[in-house]
């Protein structure tokens, strides 16, 4: 008889903060306090706080789409030496190229 173990959803959950990409949302926060803390003028106050507001609105809009969007980018960025892009299944190497993966 096969065992069957439930997978709960409370250990499958991205790692999400403040509704964005947990390390995207707090090196936002770095820089916003950074910029603030570093000039102490009310312009760079505005700055940094518009920054860090815009900052999350767009990592909310990131992690709604795919919260591991930022994971399966960096994979991708890593490989992409490995994948060059062709525009058809049927495209023939060169010789070259044949041996670059070998």
């Amino acid at each position: 008889m096969l065992r069957t173990y439930p997978i709960h959803q409370a250990s499958n959950r991205p790692n999400l903060f403040m509704g964005g990409d947990r390390e995207l949302v707090m090196f936002s926060i770095l820089l916003a306090a950074t910029s603030i803390f570093v000039a102490m003028e009310v312009k760079t106050i505005l700055f940094g706080i518009g920054l860090w507001i815009f900052a999350l609105f767009a990592l909310r809009l990131m992690a709604k789409s795919d919260p591991l969007l930022r994971r399966i980018y960096l994979r991708q960025y890593r490989y992409k030496d490995y994948y060059p892009a062709r525009s058809t299944p049927f495209y023939d190497n060169s010789a070259h190229q044949g041996s670059r993966y070998q």
